[in-house]
């Protein structure tokens, strides 16, 4: 398979028995629906078409998408919708500090959409909503999932300044793939995003992510942990992609259960201090169960 298309022989369409998503049947999955809905906020579950929205949302946590559902960008996996985005909410960072206290959430994950109109990328934005959340609750957990800023220590240095205890940003698959998978982003860029934070705020705890099943080899997929730990790369999730629809890339291969849990310990041995790993595992699911954070300046 070369990087400009996938062979149509190599795709699977039918998923596996492993693959299966509860419907929802819990009261708190709607309260929190519906609480979402009322604050005007987007959530990555939603727009993402997140697997395990449906159990997050009964645990009544979310993670909350901030700066539009309008993507600057047009990955070949992801559901978001490519347009020209709307201006920033001015309000929104507080909406959200609001959901969290209304959910009671100990543990928050703050993504937002790829923002390549603006100068900043809307590193000041995520800033603010950090701030805004921890005068709620000082006490409460917060991760990022960041785009990549193209690297640009500014706009990095920006978004860590306000102190979040996690700082993850996707590398989403191996090097090889990656033109076709992320056609404007690069490899050695997200590696560089991550190597930066670290440097800037040593004491954050760097997260980053990698998806199965698009037609990377197991060398390839070793390597990219090899990758993520030269730059100090801390906590590693790996799950399934997924197709969202049939414009985007087609799955190559399904994954089994035991080949996560195999790929998992290997993670582990190469030094990772949690490893998250199955089919349906999302960069956000169960994040709140990776506890080791480091204090905040002061703390």
């Amino acid at each position: 398979m070369s990087c400009a298309k996938i062979d149509p022989a190599l795709h699977v369409e039918k998923k596996p028995d492993w693959i299966k998503v509860r419907l929802p049947s819990n009261p708190v999955f709607f309260s929190t629906k519906a609480l979402v809905a009322d604050l005007k906020l987007h959530t990555v579950c939603e727009s993402a078409q997140c697997p395990n929205r449906w159990e997050c949302w009964s645990q009544g946590t979310a993670t909350f998408m901030i700066a539009g559902e309008r993507c600057t960008r047009a990955c070949g996996f992801c559901a978001v919708s490519t347009a020209k985005p709307f201006p920033l909410e001015i309000d929104e960072p507080q909406r959200v500090a609001e959901a969290v206290k209304r959910l009671k959430l100990k543990h928050v994950v703050i993504t937002a959409v790829a923002r390549d109109d603006l100068k900043d990328g809307g590193a000041e934005h995520f800033a603010r909503t950090i701030r805004a959340v921890r005068e709620t609750d000082p006490a409460i957990v917060i991760e990022v999932l960041v785009p990549d800023f193209h690297a640009q220590g500014d706009c990095l240095k920006v978004v860590l300044d306000a102190q979040p205890e996690i700082f993850n940003h996707n590398l989403e698959t191996v090097e090889r793939l990656t033109p076709l998978v992320r056609s404007r982003a690069k490899y050695a860029t997200s590696l560089e995003v991550l190597k930066r934070a670290k440097e800037i705020w040593p004491r954050v705890v760097t997260k980053s992510g990698v998806m199965l099943g698009l037609g990377e080899t197991e060398n390839e997929l070793f390597q990219a942990m090899d990758d993520l730990r030269a730059a100090n790369v801390q906590v590693l999730t790996l799950g399934q992609y997924l197709r969202p629809t049939p414009q985007h890339l087609p799955v190559v291969a399904y994954i089994p259960p035991e080949t996560f849990a195999l790929y998992g310990d290997i993670a582990r041995n190469k030094g990772f201090e949690y490893v998250a790993s199955g089919p349906l595992v999302r960069s956000s699911y169960h994040a709140s169960d990776f506890h080791p954070v480091p204090p905040r300046e002061g703390a």
